[in-house]
Protein backbone atom coordinates (compact mmCIF):
# COMPACT_ATOMS: atom_id res chain seq x y z
CA UNK A 1 0.00 0.00 0.00
CA UNK A 2 2.83 2.37 0.88
CA UNK A 3 4.64 1.58 -2.38
CA UNK A 4 1.47 2.33 -4.34
CA UNK A 5 1.05 5.67 -2.56
CA UNK A 6 4.68 6.56 -3.31
CA UNK A 7 4.24 5.72 -6.99
CA UNK A 8 1.11 7.89 -7.21
CA UNK A 9 2.86 10.77 -5.45
CA UNK A 10 5.85 10.48 -7.80
CA UNK A 11 3.55 10.48 -10.83
CA UNK A 12 1.73 13.58 -9.60
CA UNK A 13 5.01 15.37 -9.06
CA UNK A 14 6.11 14.46 -12.59
CA UNK A 15 2.89 15.84 -14.02
CA UNK A 16 3.17 19.07 -12.03
CA UNK A 17 6.78 19.59 -13.02
CA UNK A 18 6.43 18.66 -16.69
CA UNK A 19 3.00 20.21 -17.32
CA UNK A 20 4.18 23.79 -17.99
CA UNK A 21 6.91 22.46 -20.27
CA UNK A 22 4.32 20.77 -22.46
CA UNK A 23 2.41 24.04 -22.85
CA UNK A 24 5.61 25.81 -23.95
CA UNK A 25 6.72 23.29 -26.58
CA UNK A 26 5.01 25.11 -29.41
CA UNK A 27 3.42 28.53 -29.77
CA UNK A 28 0.30 29.34 -31.71
CA UNK A 29 1.25 29.88 -35.38
CA UNK A 30 1.53 33.49 -36.52
CA UNK A 31 1.27 35.43 -39.75
CA UNK A 32 4.19 37.44 -41.17
CA UNK A 33 2.81 40.58 -39.48
CA UNK A 34 2.86 38.86 -36.08
CA UNK A 35 -0.88 38.22 -35.65
CA UNK A 36 -2.12 34.79 -34.54
CA UNK A 37 -2.83 32.72 -37.67
CA UNK A 38 -6.28 31.23 -37.19
CA UNK A 39 -6.14 29.38 -40.51
CA UNK A 40 -7.14 25.74 -40.30
CA UNK A 41 -10.11 23.44 -39.87
CA UNK A 42 -11.85 23.82 -36.51
CA UNK A 43 -14.75 22.26 -34.65
CA UNK A 44 -16.53 22.58 -31.32
CA UNK A 45 -16.96 19.54 -29.06
CA UNK A 46 -20.32 20.25 -27.45
CA UNK A 47 -23.96 19.19 -27.62
CA UNK A 48 -25.08 22.82 -27.38
CA UNK A 49 -26.62 22.65 -30.86
CA UNK A 50 -29.46 20.72 -29.21
CA UNK A 51 -29.92 23.32 -26.48
CA UNK A 52 -27.44 26.01 -25.44
CA UNK A 53 -28.79 26.01 -21.88
CA UNK A 54 -27.74 23.25 -19.44
CA UNK A 55 -29.95 20.21 -19.92
CA UNK A 56 -30.21 16.54 -19.00
CA UNK A 57 -30.55 13.75 -21.53
CA UNK A 58 -34.20 13.44 -22.51
CA UNK A 59 -36.53 12.71 -25.37
CA UNK A 60 -36.21 15.33 -28.05
CA UNK A 61 -38.74 16.49 -30.63
CA UNK A 62 -38.54 13.19 -32.49
CA UNK A 63 -40.95 10.25 -32.86
CA UNK A 64 -40.53 7.74 -30.01
CA UNK A 65 -40.41 4.80 -32.42
CA UNK A 66 -36.80 5.70 -33.14
CA UNK A 67 -35.88 4.52 -29.63
CA UNK A 68 -32.58 5.87 -28.31
CA UNK A 69 -32.19 7.93 -31.47
CA UNK A 70 -35.21 9.93 -30.28
CA UNK A 71 -33.27 11.23 -27.29
CA UNK A 72 -30.95 14.22 -27.04
CA UNK A 73 -27.68 13.94 -25.09
CA UNK A 74 -27.04 15.93 -21.94
CA UNK A 75 -24.85 19.01 -21.99
CA UNK A 76 -23.44 21.46 -19.46
CA UNK A 77 -24.52 24.36 -21.65
CA UNK A 78 -22.40 27.16 -23.04
CA UNK A 79 -24.15 30.18 -21.45
CA UNK A 80 -21.88 31.91 -18.95
CA UNK A 81 -24.74 32.77 -16.57
CA UNK A 82 -26.59 29.51 -17.09
CA UNK A 83 -29.87 30.82 -18.51
CA UNK A 84 -30.98 33.12 -21.30
CA UNK A 85 -32.47 36.38 -19.92
CA UNK A 86 -35.61 36.52 -22.06
CA UNK A 87 -38.22 39.19 -21.57
CA UNK A 88 -41.70 37.85 -20.87
CA UNK A 89 -43.02 38.01 -24.42
CA UNK A 90 -39.92 36.44 -25.96
CA UNK A 91 -39.95 33.62 -23.41
CA UNK A 92 -43.47 32.74 -24.51
CA UNK A 93 -42.26 32.71 -28.10
CA UNK A 94 -39.40 30.37 -27.13
CA UNK A 95 -41.90 28.01 -25.51
CA UNK A 96 -44.06 28.08 -28.64
CA UNK A 97 -41.01 27.34 -30.77
CA UNK A 98 -40.28 24.25 -28.70
CA UNK A 99 -43.60 22.69 -29.65
CA UNK A 100 -42.76 20.57 -32.70
CA UNK A 101 -39.32 22.22 -32.83
CA UNK A 102 -37.96 19.57 -35.19
CA UNK A 103 -40.18 20.88 -37.99
CA UNK A 104 -39.88 24.56 -37.05
CA UNK A 105 -36.10 24.75 -36.76
CA UNK A 106 -34.91 26.75 -39.79
CA UNK A 107 -32.00 24.33 -40.23
CA UNK A 108 -34.48 21.61 -41.16
CA UNK A 109 -35.15 23.57 -44.36
CA UNK A 110 -31.42 24.12 -44.90
CA UNK A 111 -31.39 27.81 -44.06
CA UNK A 112 -27.98 29.09 -43.03
CA UNK A 113 -27.44 28.83 -39.27
CA UNK A 114 -26.37 32.39 -38.49
CA UNK A 115 -23.86 33.52 -35.87
CA UNK A 116 -23.00 32.23 -33.32
CA UNK A 117 -24.84 28.95 -34.04
CA UNK A 118 -22.68 28.09 -37.04
CA UNK A 119 -19.66 27.81 -34.74
CA UNK A 120 -21.04 25.05 -32.49
CA UNK A 121 -22.92 22.89 -34.96
CA UNK A 122 -21.58 19.30 -35.17
CA UNK A 123 -19.81 20.15 -38.42
CA UNK A 124 -16.26 21.41 -39.03
CA UNK A 125 -15.48 24.79 -40.53
CA UNK A 126 -12.38 26.23 -42.15
CA UNK A 127 -10.69 29.58 -41.58
CA UNK A 128 -8.51 31.21 -44.23
CA UNK A 129 -6.79 34.35 -42.96
CA UNK A 130 -5.16 37.30 -44.69
CA UNK A 131 -4.24 40.73 -43.37
CA UNK A 132 -7.42 42.49 -44.54
CA UNK A 133 -10.04 39.76 -44.41
CA UNK A 134 -10.72 36.44 -42.71
CA UNK A 135 -12.85 33.92 -44.59
CA UNK A 136 -14.81 31.29 -42.69
CA UNK A 137 -16.36 28.44 -44.70
CA UNK A 138 -18.79 26.10 -42.93
CA UNK A 139 -19.53 22.54 -43.98
CA UNK A 140 -23.23 22.89 -43.14
CA UNK A 141 -25.27 24.39 -45.99
CA UNK A 142 -22.07 25.71 -47.59
CA UNK A 143 -22.50 28.75 -45.34
CA UNK A 144 -19.66 31.24 -45.31
CA UNK A 145 -18.76 34.68 -44.02
CA UNK A 146 -16.12 37.32 -44.61
CA UNK A 147 -14.66 39.15 -41.63
CA UNK A 148 -13.46 42.60 -42.70
CA UNK A 149 -10.42 43.46 -40.58
CA UNK A 150 -9.82 47.11 -39.66
CA UNK A 151 -12.44 48.34 -42.12
CA UNK A 152 -15.00 49.98 -39.77
CA UNK A 153 -16.47 52.14 -42.54
CA UNK A 154 -17.59 49.05 -44.44
CA UNK A 155 -21.16 48.67 -43.16
CA UNK A 156 -23.92 46.19 -43.92
CA UNK A 157 -26.30 47.31 -46.67
CA UNK A 158 -28.96 44.61 -46.24
CA UNK A 159 -29.69 41.92 -43.66
CA UNK A 160 -28.23 38.48 -44.41
CA UNK A 161 -28.45 35.00 -42.90
CA UNK A 162 -24.81 35.14 -41.73
CA UNK A 163 -24.86 38.86 -41.03
CA UNK A 164 -22.10 41.39 -41.63
CA UNK A 165 -18.79 40.99 -39.76
CA UNK A 166 -16.39 43.82 -38.91
CA UNK A 167 -13.23 42.74 -37.11
CA UNK A 168 -10.20 44.18 -35.36
CA UNK A 169 -7.38 42.85 -33.22
CA UNK A 170 -7.08 43.51 -29.49
CA UNK A 171 -3.67 42.04 -28.74
CA UNK A 172 -3.89 38.38 -29.76
CA UNK A 173 -7.71 38.34 -29.70
CA UNK A 174 -9.71 38.78 -32.89
CA UNK A 175 -12.83 40.78 -32.00
CA UNK A 176 -15.72 40.57 -34.46
CA UNK A 177 -18.93 42.60 -34.44
CA UNK A 178 -21.70 40.78 -36.31
CA UNK A 179 -24.74 42.84 -37.26
CA UNK A 180 -27.48 42.77 -39.87
CA UNK A 181 -28.56 39.17 -39.30
CA UNK A 182 -31.89 37.79 -40.41
CA UNK A 183 -34.27 37.37 -37.44
CA UNK A 184 -35.28 33.89 -38.61
CA UNK A 185 -32.32 31.90 -37.28
CA UNK A 186 -32.36 30.04 -33.96
CA UNK A 187 -29.59 29.45 -31.45
CA UNK A 188 -30.35 25.71 -31.19
CA UNK A 189 -32.94 22.98 -31.71
CA UNK A 190 -34.72 23.97 -28.49
CA UNK A 191 -36.32 27.04 -30.08
CA UNK A 192 -34.09 29.70 -28.53
CA UNK A 193 -34.37 32.73 -30.78
CA UNK A 194 -33.58 36.41 -31.34
CA UNK A 195 -34.87 39.41 -33.28
CA UNK A 196 -33.56 41.62 -36.08
CA UNK A 197 -31.95 43.86 -33.43
CA UNK A 198 -29.40 41.26 -32.37
CA UNK A 199 -25.75 42.25 -32.42
CA UNK A 200 -23.10 39.63 -31.64
CA UNK A 201 -19.57 40.43 -30.47
CA UNK A 202 -17.27 37.46 -30.97
CA UNK A 203 -13.85 37.06 -29.39
CA UNK A 204 -11.45 34.48 -30.85
CA UNK A 205 -8.50 34.01 -28.47
CA UNK A 206 -5.73 31.44 -29.12
CA UNK A 207 -5.07 29.33 -26.05
CA UNK A 208 -2.73 26.62 -27.38
CA UNK A 209 -1.38 25.63 -30.81
CA UNK A 210 -4.59 23.69 -31.56
CA UNK A 211 -7.12 25.36 -29.30
CA UNK A 212 -9.08 28.64 -29.45
CA UNK A 213 -11.24 30.06 -26.68
CA UNK A 214 -14.40 31.40 -28.30
CA UNK A 215 -16.85 33.78 -26.64
CA UNK A 216 -19.82 35.65 -28.04
CA UNK A 217 -21.84 38.37 -26.32
CA UNK A 218 -25.41 38.75 -27.56
CA UNK A 219 -27.20 42.09 -27.32
CA UNK A 220 -30.85 42.28 -28.40
CA UNK A 221 -33.05 44.67 -26.36
CA UNK A 222 -36.11 43.52 -28.28
CA UNK A 223 -35.74 39.95 -26.97
CA UNK A 224 -33.55 39.94 -23.85
CA UNK A 225 -33.50 41.98 -20.65
CA UNK A 226 -29.70 42.39 -20.79
CA UNK A 227 -26.69 41.30 -22.84
CA UNK A 228 -25.52 37.72 -22.23
CA UNK A 229 -22.60 35.59 -23.32
CA UNK A 230 -21.70 32.10 -24.43
CA UNK A 231 -18.24 30.53 -24.37
CA UNK A 232 -16.67 27.24 -25.41
CA UNK A 233 -13.38 25.95 -26.85
CA UNK A 234 -12.75 25.24 -30.52
CA UNK A 235 -10.29 22.54 -31.54
CA UNK A 236 -8.10 22.33 -34.61
CA UNK A 237 -8.31 19.17 -36.69
CA UNK A 238 -4.73 17.89 -36.92
CA UNK A 239 -5.34 15.06 -39.39
CA UNK A 240 -3.05 15.83 -42.34
CA UNK A 241 -5.67 15.18 -45.03
CA UNK A 242 -8.50 16.96 -43.18
CA UNK A 243 -10.82 18.97 -45.39
CA UNK A 244 -14.43 20.10 -45.54
CA UNK A 245 -16.62 17.48 -47.16
CA UNK A 246 -19.87 17.83 -49.05
CA UNK A 247 -23.10 17.90 -47.05
CA UNK A 248 -26.00 18.02 -49.52
CA UNK A 249 -28.19 20.00 -47.16
CA UNK A 250 -30.63 21.26 -49.79
CA UNK A 251 -31.29 17.76 -51.12
CA UNK A 252 -31.89 16.43 -47.62
CA UNK A 253 -34.24 19.34 -46.91
CA UNK A 254 -36.27 18.54 -50.03
CA UNK A 255 -36.63 14.95 -48.84
CA UNK A 256 -37.65 16.20 -45.40
CA UNK A 257 -40.40 18.47 -46.71
CA UNK A 258 -42.39 15.60 -48.18
CA UNK A 259 -44.44 15.80 -45.01
CA UNK A 260 -44.17 13.08 -42.39
CA UNK A 261 -41.41 11.19 -40.66
CA UNK A 262 -40.78 7.80 -42.24
CA UNK A 263 -41.14 4.81 -39.95
CA UNK A 264 -38.07 2.57 -39.66
CA UNK A 265 -37.74 0.42 -42.76
CA UNK A 266 -39.79 2.69 -45.01
CA UNK A 267 -38.00 3.28 -48.35
CA UNK A 268 -36.58 6.74 -48.93
CA UNK A 269 -38.17 8.73 -51.74
CA UNK A 270 -41.03 10.96 -52.74
CA UNK A 271 -44.23 9.16 -51.64
CA UNK A 272 -46.03 10.79 -54.55
CA UNK A 273 -43.93 8.86 -57.05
Amino acid sequence: MKNTAKKIASLLCLILVSGPAFTQLEEFPRTPDGKPDLSGVWQAMTNAHYDIEPHAAAYGPYPREFGAFSAIPADLGIIEDGRIPYNEQSLRQRDANRVDAITKDPLADCYMPGVPRANYLPFPFQIVQSQDVVLIAYEFAEANRILYVDQPDLASQVDAWMGHSNAHWEGDTLVVRVSGQMPDTWFDRAGNHHSFQMVVEERWTPASPNHINYTATITDPNTFTRPWSISFPLYRHIREDMQLLEFKCAEFAEEYTYGEWRKPGTPVGNPQQ
